[in-house]
C-alpha cells in the first residue's frame, strides 16, 4: 500500500469536506439560499391560509349582522334615526347653537342605547353667514341666488356694485389681469370632477384679489343644477387682500358668460353680512363597546355631525354619523363583544377642514400603535358598492378576506385609497384606513346645498351601508392579530 504524503492527506480532507457540505446544501452551491426562500414562501402561504381560515370562521356572525340590519328588527333603523335627528335639529354649521344641540341629542340618544358615551372638548371655527343678496343690474335686472363661502369676509354695509369680468379658468384670469382691477370676477369654470374643480372654490377669492378684483362669484361646484347654489369652505392666502366670495348657480354663471361673449357690459350689486367670530367651544362625541381582551386597542368608525347652514345635512354627513352609531347598535343587539374596542367618533367642524378630528389626533397620537383601523363615511350612504382601503400589502390581504364576508349584500370588492378628511392624519401616520364607496353619481347634485335633505336618502340603502360598516368593524376588531402596519 502506498503511503499518502501530508499534502495528499490535506487534499483528501478538503475533498471530503466539500462532499459533506455539498450534501448538506442539497448538492447545489445556492441551495441553502433557495431552501431559505422556499421556507419563507411556505411560511407566508401558511400564514395567508391561516388568516383566510380565521376570517372565514366569521361567516355565520357576518350573516347574523346582515340579517339583523337588512331584514330583521333593525331594518331601516339607521334611516329612522337620521330622519328623527335631522328633522329635530336641522342644519348644523360649525360653532352654531344647532351644532351644540346636535351633540347633546346624539350623546343622549347613544347613552339611552346602552353605549359607553363621553364628550371630548375641541375649539372650532365660528363663521356666520348673515344676510346676503346679489342682483345683476346690467344688461338687465335679475336677482341672483347666492351662498357666501365659509370664512368669507362681508361687503361694506352698502354693498359693492361693480362691473363683472367673466373667466373660465385661472389661466384666463392671469391673461386678462389688467381687465380685473376694480371688478367682480365671475368664475364660470366647467365641472371636471369635484377634486379638480373645487380648487376654484378654495382659491378663487385670493386669485381674484391678486389681480385687483373687489369680489368674486364662483360657479357652484356641481355637475347638475336646478338653479340652486352650493356653498363650502374657502381659504384666503396669507398676505393677499381678503375680498368677499360667494357661489352662484350654474345657470347664472353661464348666463353672464353668454352676455360677456356678446360683448355686453355686466354689472352686479353684492351685499354680504358674513363675519368670523372667535373660535367656539365644542366637542367630539364618542361612543364605544369596550374590547374584552385588548380594550386599549381600537377600531374606529366615524362621520361628522356638523353640516352647512343650508338643507338638513342629511347626506353630508348625517348618514355617515348614523351608520357609525348603528354599527355599534347592531353589535350590541346581537350580544357580541370583540377582542378590541369598537369606537364611534362623531366629529365636530369637518366642513372647515377637519378641525375637530385634527385635535382628536393630536390628543391620541401618543397611542398611535393601538389604533387598528380607522373608518370614515363622508361620501354619502347610498347603495354600497365596495370598501376603499389604504394600508400595507399585508393588511390589504387580510381585508380582501374580510370583504368576502359581504357576499350576501354583493359588496366583496376591496378598492384602493381609503379616504376622509377626518381620518387622513391617521392614514398619513401609517394607520390602516377605510371608507365607503357608494353609488354616488348624485352626491354632488345636492352637496352643500338646500337640496341636502332626507328626501335624497333611501332606507334600504342605509341599511346595507350599516350592515357593511358593522361587519367590517366587528371582524377586524375581533381577529386574533391587529392589521399589519
Amino acid at each position: 500500500m502506498t503511503m499518502m504524503t501530508r499534502e495528499g492527506k490535506q487534499f483528501f480532507l478538503h475533498c471530503l469536506l466539500f462532499v459533506v457540505l455539498s450534501y448538506l446544501c442539497d448538492c447545489h452551491p445556492h441551495s441553502a439560499l433557495h431552501n431559505g426562500s422556499r421556507a419563507a414562501s411556505n411560511h407566508t402561504e401558511r400564514h395567508a391560509a391561516r388568516v383566510a381560515a380565521e376570517v372565514a370562521s366569521y361567516t355565520d356572525v357576518a350573516q347574523k349582522i346582515i340579517d339583523l340590519a337588512v331584514y330583521g328588527a333593525a331594518r331601516n333603523r339607521s334611516y329612522g334615526r337620521l330622519a328623527d335627528f335631522t328633522d329635530t335639529i336641522g342644519n348644523r354649521i360649525s360653532g352654531s347653537h344647532n351644532l351644540e344641540m346636535a351633540i347633546k341629542y346624539m350623546s343622549n340618544a347613544m347613552t339611552q342605547d346602552g353605549l359607553d358615551v363621553h364628550l371630548e372638548p375641541v375649539k372650532i371655527p365660528h363663521w356666520v353667514r348673515g344676510e346676503e343678496s346679489a342682483e345683476m343690474t346690467l344688461p338687465r335686472a335679475k336677482s341672483l341666488a347666492i351662498l357666501g363661502l365659509g370664512s368669507s369676509v362681508g361687503t361694506p354695509p352698502e354693498g359693492i356694485e361693480a362691473e363683472v369680468l367673466v373667466v373660465e379658468s385661472f389661466d384666463e384670469l392671469k391673461h386678462r389681469a389688467s381687465e380685473a382691477v376694480g371688478k367682480i370676477v365671475v368664475f364660470n369654470q366647467p365641472f371636471v370632477s369635484y377634486g379638480e374643480t373645487v380648487k376654484y372654490r378654495f382659491s378663487g377669492a385670493s386669485e381674484a384679489a391678486k389681480v385687483g378684483a373687489v369680489a368674486c362669484l364662483i360657479r357652484s361646484i356641481t355637475p347638475f343644477s336646478i338653479n340652486s347654489p352650493h356653498t363650502g369652505w374657502q381659504d384666503y392666502e396669507d398676505r393677499v387682500k381678503h375680498i368677499p366670495a360667494a357661489c352662484i348657480t350654474v345657470e347664472d354663471a353661464e348666463l353672464m358668460w353668454r352676455f360677456a361673449q356678446r360683448g355686453q357690459k355686466i354689472v352686479v350689486r353684492l351685499k354680504m353680512g358674513a363675519k368670523t367670530l372667535p373660535d367656539a367651544d365644542s366637542f367630539n362625541t364618542v361612543a364605544e363597546i369596550k374590547g374584552w381582551q385588548h380594550p386599549e386597542q381600537v377600531v374606529l368608525m366615524s362621520g361628522h355631525l356638523d353640516s352647512w347652514d343650508v338643507g338638513q345635512g342629511a347626506m353630508d354627513d348625517g348618514g355617515g354619523a348614523m351608520i357609525s352609531w348603528e354599527a355599534l347598535s347592531l353589535i350590541k343587539d346581537l350580544g357580541l363583544r370583540p377582542r378590541r374596542t369598537l369606537r364611534t367618533v362623531l366629529w365636530s367642524a369637518e366642513e372647515p377642514g377637519g378641525v375637530g378630528a385634527q385635535q382628536y389626533f393630536e390628543l391620541h397620537k401618543a397611542n398611535l400603535s393601538n389604533f387598528d383601523l380607522v373608518m370614515e363615511s363622508d361620501l354619502g350612504t347610498f347603495k354600497p358598492l365596495a370598501l376603499k382601503f389604504t394600508g400595507s400589502d399585508a393588511a390589504r390581504k387580510v381585508m380582501e378576506e374580510v370583504v368576502k364576508l359581504l357576499a350576501p349584500i354583493n359588496t366583496t370588492k376591496l378598492e384602493t385609497e381609503g379616504e376622509g378628511t377626518d381620518i387622513s392624519p391617521w392614514i398619513k401616520a401609517g394607520v390602516p384606513g377605510a371608507s365607503l364607496h357608494v353609488e354616488d353619481s348624485r352626491y354632488f347634485w345636492f352637496h352643500h346645498s338646500e337640496g341636502d335633505t332626507m328626501t335624497v336618502q333611501d332606507p334600504k340603502e342605509m341599511s346595507l351601508c350599516s350592515a357593511l360598516w358593522a361587519t367590517v368593524a366587528y371582524v377586524v376588531a375581533d381577529l386574533e392579530d391587529m392589521l399589519p402596519k
